[in-house]
């Protein structure tokens, strides 16, 4: 592949990244990849075109733990590589008080303060 080739499927991935509709992940992703794009082999290129074919919520959720990813995300050695930065982003900037549980939603709003037989999250 040309030299040109090559720094268009670069910049074409940095954008698909950092331009996905989802704040959160625009900013996880497209950091992580602007960090990482240029000493990537062709295999983590791979890898990392299968972590953008992914659908946003189902992506959000996996890297931070709210939800169990299938194996076949779980193994994918770029998704391996962001959930740790978010794993140790969380870590070092969150206070535990503001974590939820593993395997639940932890963004909530107004309704914190829920009656008995209340939705259990969400505003539903």
């Amino acid at each position: 592949m040309s030299g040109l080739r090559v720094r268009v499927v670069l910049c074409s991935l940095v954008y698909r990244s950092k331009q996905r509709g989802f704040l959160e992940l625009d900013l996880v992703l497209g950091t992580w990849v602007e960090q990482h794009i240029r000493s990537m082999d062709e295999a983590n290129i791979r890898s990392l075109l299968q972590v953008l074919d992914l659908e946003n919520p189902d992506l959000w959720k996996w890297l931070t733990g709210q939800e169990q990813p299938p194996e076949a995300v779980n193994s994918n050695p770029v998704f391996i590589a962001i959930k740790s930065k978010v794993t140790d982003n969380l870590s070092k900037h969150a206070s535990p008080e503001t974590r939820s549980a593993p395997g639940q939603p932890w963004v909530r709003g107004w309704d914190d303060k829920r009656g008995i037989d209340g939705p259990k999250y969400g505003n539903q």
